[in-house]
């Protein structure tokens, strides 16, 4: 299956995306049919293991969005259950220094362009296809994204986005404003100037530039400014903003 996410994000489009923290299929299905480009389901933050990710991706699929996964951390045996579960993409959090980097790329492909674990799982269409056929596949439809959400990070991002094999880098903006001392402070001057030089420096590196925003006008602010990966707040908040509005109304007719 084709990687439509990392193609739309290669001819320079802009996809806008939740995170998904709720372990439910169903919530995921309606993101998809309402026209969401890809999805974020986040085991970093959320409860999901791989059995579960891999019911989360299927509802993904089925609607014609691009099942993305936050991995907990940036490890080999992280990386490789939730691709072989099917994830089309990963986000690798707090990637700081360019041999993390290195490690992430090398440990999201297979042979030549790494050395990820070779089975037939559910990526590689449970052995049903010819393996070399499916390998080249997976090697070129695998979508790699790196964090910057640290000021160690942000310090040696040039280096980092250099590594051959990372697709993206995504600017975490809550973990960043805590790492500089401000935390939740999104749009503090010290914040905006480090926002601003890693979009730069990742423009630089001709890798698109991703970032998480909790409203429209943010979501707005972002796409003018530059980024094309647009991380649009997550399931529980938007359900609990839609609830909280309707019933809102109702109430006022009262």
């Amino acid at each position: 299956m084709v990687n439509k996410l990392k193609e739309k994000l290669q001819s320079g489009e802009v996809v806008v995306g939740p995170f998904v923290g709720l372990n439910c299929p169903d919530l995921v299905e309606i993101m998809g049919i309402v026209g969401f480009d890809f999805c974020v389901i986040d085991t970093e933050h959320g409860p999901m293991n791989p059995e579960s990710i891999q019911h989360l991706i299927r509802a993904a699929e089925l609607s014609g969005m691009t099942p993305v996964v936050r991995v907990t951390e940036a490890s080999p045996t992280n990386i490789l259950r939730v691709l072989d579960v099917g994830a089309k993409a990963i986000h690798v959090p707090q990637v700081n220094d360019v041999q993390t980097a290195q490690m992430v790329a090398k440990a999201s492909r297979y042979y030549p362009e790494g050395m990820r674990g070779a089975a037939v799982p559910r990526a590689l269409e449970y052995g049903l296809k010819p393996l070399k056929e499916a390998l080249e596949e997976a090697n070129r439809d695998t979508m790699v994204i790196v964090h910057c959400e640290n000021v160690e990070g942000l310090s040696r991002l040039e280096e980092i986005a250099s590594v051959s094999g990372i697709d993206m880098i995504f600017v975490g903006p809550y973990d960043l404003s805590q790492s500089l001392g401000i935390p939740g402070q999104i749009m503090h001057p010290d914040m905006r100037e480090a926002v601003g030089r890693a979009l730069s420096i990742i423009k630089g590196a001709g890798k698109p530039a991703g970032i998480f925003v909790t409203s429209v006008e943010e979501a707005v602010q972002r796409i003018q400014e530059g980024f094309n990966y647009i991380a649009y707040s997550l399931d529980s908040l938007i359900f609990g903003l839609a609830c909280k509005e309707q019933l809102a109304k109702i109430k006022e007719s009262l």
